[in-house]
């Protein structure tokens, strides 16, 4: 067996899934854990959360700088060192010791309702009554269902779509949300993004859920169709730089939701849902993280 590489990157936990999205997109990566706690097993030394662990199978260039320039990137995006955390960087050879199946031993089936469960797809699970399942691999694109920002869009779903509507899903990272909708009764379900390298896992994700999705590499300017229900899981700025094309794609009467938006930026949103004559009929918070249900 060849040896594996294991990065080490110290963030601010309440960012883990774009940090996981910048190492899925730029190398040769077969998963990621956010540590926790200390494993024996997995050889942790600290208990510190925060620390992400990159599971590589081969380098793609040198990691460290390509991390260190996508973090200015994210400062020239919006984003605060505090926000961001130190990002101490480490990368290590480990001897390959089924490496592959290492990451994997952190998940476990995410109960993000009483009626949602998001089970990895190595697990199986036996769903309760009523309960809708969506099988994901975690190692795969953002939007895995553990964070805060990807439950609060599901948990919107739950409540606020109507069977037989038609969805969108911008920035669709996994495809989970398209997935959760068609679970729901949506009448079709559209994602869309802007990485390339996510569309094959998204049509990956829909069909071992048995359901029919469409995904495309596309922004949400480009759309032409209109939907019932669309939901944005972007970033605060980006939210409100692209808020008049949400709108656009929105039905009258539809409703929007929108997420991955920290508390102490809401207002950004806020102003931009009020700059286009939206109205918010719902706001919900987990943690540190507020998402907005919107109305055309």
């Amino acid at each position: 067996m060849n040896n594996y590489y294991e990065l080490r990157i110290s963030i601010n936990p309440e960012i883990e899934e774009i940090v996981s999205d910048i190492c899925f997109s730029n190398f040769d990566c077969e998963g990621v854990v956010l540590a926790e706690e200390a494993y024996k097993d997995l050889e942790m030394t600290s208990t510190t959360r925060g620390t992400l662990r990159v599971f590589l199978s081969d380098l793609n260039g040198n990691p460290i700088e390509i991390l260190k320039t996508e973090r200015e990137l994210l400062k020239e995006r919006g984003f605060s060192d505090e926000e961001l955390g130190s990002w101490e960087i480490s990368l290590d050879e480990k001897e390959n010791q089924d490496w592959s199946k290492k990451w994997k031993e952190k998940w476990t089936v995410t109960h993000v309702t009483d009626r949602i469960a998001v089970v990895p797809s190595w697990i199986n699970y036996e769903p309760k009554e009523n309960e809708i399942t969506i099988t994901l691999d975690p190692g795969c694109a953002f939007g895995t269902g553990t964070h805060q920002t990807t439950q609060l869009c599901m948990k919107a779903i739950e409540k606020h779509l109507k069977p037989g509507d038609t969805m969108a899903d911008i920035g669709t990272g996994s495809g989970i949300l398209a997935v959760c909708a068609m679970k729901f009764g949506a009448k079709s379900a559209y994602g869309c993004d802007n990485d390339e390298t996510v569309i094959d896992v998204c049509l990956e994700n829909a069909k071992i859920n048995n359901v029919k999705c469409k995904f495309e590499l596309k922004t949400a300017d480009k759309l032409t169709e209109k939907y019932d229900f669309v939901c944005a899981n972007i970033l605060h700025n980006v939210l409100a730089e692209i808020m008049g094309d949400l709108k656009n794609i929105m039905k009258n009467n539809a409703k929007l939701v929108l997420s991955g938006i920290l508390d102490e930026k809401k207002q950004v949103v806020i102003d931009a849902i009020e700059k286009f004559g939206l109205t918010v009929i719902e706001t919900n918070y987990q943690d540190q993280w507020v998402s907005f249900v919107v109305i055309k």
